[in-house]
Order: C-alpha cells, then sequence, then structure tokens
C-alpha cells in the first residue's frame, strides 16, 4: 500500500508592501520576479531600484531605500531570477542600505541572505530580518504515484521565462470568475510571494520532486481544480529534473504548453534550439501518462508581447488552424482565451 501524502505547512506572510530591487539585470526574463511582483501583487509594491548597468524597469516609481521606507515600504524584494540564483556582489551595499532605512530583505535566490556575513552582520545590527524563499518544506517524501481525488492542470513551457506563471494565474482568475472551487499552486519564487505559499520545487533534492509535487496538490473534492504552476522545461538541459518531477507528482489532468514564438534558441543556452509545440506536446504526454493515463493537452499558451495586436491575432489564429487547438495570450485575453479555459474544462 502507498505512504499516505504529506500537506504543506501554513502560509506564507511576507512583511509587504515591498521596494522592488532589479540589480544590475539587462536581460527583462532575468527580472521576472519584480516584473511578475508588479503585474499580478502591485497593491503590494511601493517601487523600484536599481544600481548601474541595468536596463530594464517594472514602470513602477524609482525609490530609494529610504524613500520607499517613508512611503510604507516594509521589506527590499529581490526581483532578479538569474542563473544560479546567486546574489551579486554588487548588490550588497544596496541590500546593507536597505536594512539601515528600515527594510527587511526578501529573497528568492539559490544562494541564501544568511549566507553573506556582511548581511547577516547588518541584519544583527539594524534589527532586520533576512528572509529566504527558496527553502523547501521539512519531510518531503518520495513520490508514490498513488492517483488522487480532485482536477489539475498544469502548465508546461518550450523553455524557462516565457509565461508558465502568467499564464496559471490567468486560468485560477478565470476559474474563480466561473464560481469554480480552485486553487492557484505555486511552484517558484515569485508564484510563492505572489500566492503566500507554494512548494520552492527547484530547491527540492532531486529524488523527492514527485512527492514534493504531490504534496503541493493533495487530495481534493472531485470537483475541485489545482491549477498548477510549471517550471523549466523538460527539454532544457540545465533544468528537465525539477520539470519532470513536477509533471510526475502532480500528474495533471489537463497542461497548457506555453511558448514565446519569437524565441529559437534555450534561454542562457544558445547552442541548444528551442523545441516545437509539438514536440513537447508529444513528451509531455508520453512522460506524463506514467502517473495519469488520461493526461491531454488542452491548449497552447502563446506570449505575444512582441507584437501588436493585429499581428498576434494573425498568429494566433495560424496556430490554432495549425495546430487544431485553441491557442491563446493570456494577457491580451478575449474570446481567445475563454476558448482555451472552456477547453481545459471540457
Amino acid at each position: 500500500m502507498n505512504a499516505p501524502i504529506g500537506r504543506l505547512a501554513d502560509s506564507l506572510t511576507l512583511p509587504s508592501p515591498y521596494l522592488l530591487f532589479l540589480g544590475d539585470t539587462t536581460n527583462a526574463a532575468y527580472a521576472k520576479t519584480a516584473m511578475g511582483l508588479a503585474d499580478w501583487a502591485g497593491d503590494r509594491c511601493t517601487g523600484e531600484w536599481t544600481i548601474e548597468g541595468c536596463t530594464v524597469s517594472t514602470g513602477l516609481p524609482r525609490l530609494s531605500p529610504a524613500e520607499a521606507r517613508a512611503a510604507g515600504a516594509r521589506s527590499l524584494v529581490i526581483g532578479v531570477a538569474n542563473q544560479g540564483g546567486i546574489i551579486g556582489e554588487a548588490w550588497v551595499a544596496v541590500l546593507v542600505e536597505a536594512m539601515e532605512a528600515g527594510l527587511d530583505i526578501v529573497s528568492g535566490l539559490h544562494t541564501k541572505l544568511t549566507s553573506v556575513p556582511a548581511l547577516v552582520e547588518a541584519a544583527r545590527r539594524t534589527g532586520r530580518r533576512l528572509i529566504d524563499i527558496r527553502t523547501p518544506p521539512p519531510s518531503i517524501g518520495v513520490g508514490t504515484g498513488r492517483k488522487r481525488t480532485g482536477k489539475r492542470v498544469l502548465t508546461v513551457g518550450t523553455d524557462c521565462a516565457l509565461g508558465k506563471k502568467y499564464t496559471a494565474l490567468a486560468v485560477h482568475r478565470a476559474f474563480a470568475q466561473r464560481g469554480l472551487d480552485a486553487d492557484f499552486r505555486a511552484t517558484g519564487q515569485t508564484g510563492i510571494m505572489i500566492a503566500g505559499g507554494g512548494m520552492p520545487m527547484d530547491a527540492v533534492i532531486s529524488d523527492f520532486e514527485a512527492g514534493a509535487a504531490e504534496m503541493l496538490s493533495p487530495d481534493a473534492p472531485a470537483d475541485h481544480w489545482d491549477v498548477i504552476e510549471g517550471q523549466g522545461s523538460i527539454f532544457n538541459p540545465a533544468y528537465a529534473p525539477v520539470s519532470l518531477g513536477l509533471l510526475h507528482g502532480s500528474q495533471p489532468d489537463v497542461f497548457v504548453v506555453c511558448h514565446d514564438p519569437t524565441r529559437k534558441v534555450i534561454l542562457g543556452m544558445e547552442s541548444f534550439a528551442l523545441p516545437s509545440v509539438e514536440e513537447v506536446i508529444d513528451l509531455t504526454i508520453r512522460l506524463g501518462s506514467r502517473t495519469n493515463p488520461a493526461i491531454r493537452c488542452g491548449g497552447i499558451s502563446l506570449n505575444t508581447s512582441a507584437f501588436d495586436a493585429e499581428a498576434a491575432e494573425k498568429l494566433m489564429a495560424a496556430e490554432r488552424e495549425r495546430l487544431g487547438l485553441p491557442v491563446a495570450d493570456p494577457i491580451r485575453g478575449g474570446a481567445a482565451f475563454e476558448a482555451l479555459v472552456e477547453n481545459i474544462l471540457a
């Protein structure tokens, strides 16, 4: 008999409002934490701050740590999700400045705030907190493969940082607007900050990835939907393990493929071509059917942010015709997105 599946602990409460720190980021894809918070938790954000070299912006007011504190901010959130999840050496002085201004520091990076001596000393001196989000709960078991009650939809991608979180949040919002019993299940640092809880899947030891996904989405009533935020891509040479563990452990009934049509190579790994949407559908069904033989593709979420409205609609229409599936941009919404949601629920 399979072992019982554990449950997540209580929700996370962060000191808000936030000052979003973008560091010296030059690629908007690596500023996805700041962008996600600005877009989905804007009421909890007072502004943004950067250092020399930064070329991206959330569009929020530019405030120094002292100015943000005076405006009511209670914490500085590191809004960068760079390769390897490291704290830049050039950032440390600003983080210390923020604590001296009266702000706690929140980070979802792999490098722990508490591993940086200068930050630990400043926190001790100022009485501020260092809050690391990417910390899995204790006692995660290995995956059981046991079929769970309830319904699940998972966002998967052709690559990283192209819309899996935004798609899951948009689908969850659409479910809520329809009066459905649904939960958004966050699996990454930004989603956890938005939702107030979740499972930092890429910080879980690989043997326990599927078990962590089972904890994240436990047994539920038959009509309940868990909308699960995807991570990475099963085609990514660096991050495929977390994507596969999440796929097996979440046992999705439906998945949505997220894709950026302007991207031709894997982000940060330019020697690897991006897989096609068809390849992702095929491999996701073949691998996902191991724990849910009834898995199906509900449609395609296209990130059309690089296109104007007319070009985006033309592209989505062509992809609908080519793939025979609903294709929509959740941020643009409209009838195309409604059709995608209806097909997920079909």
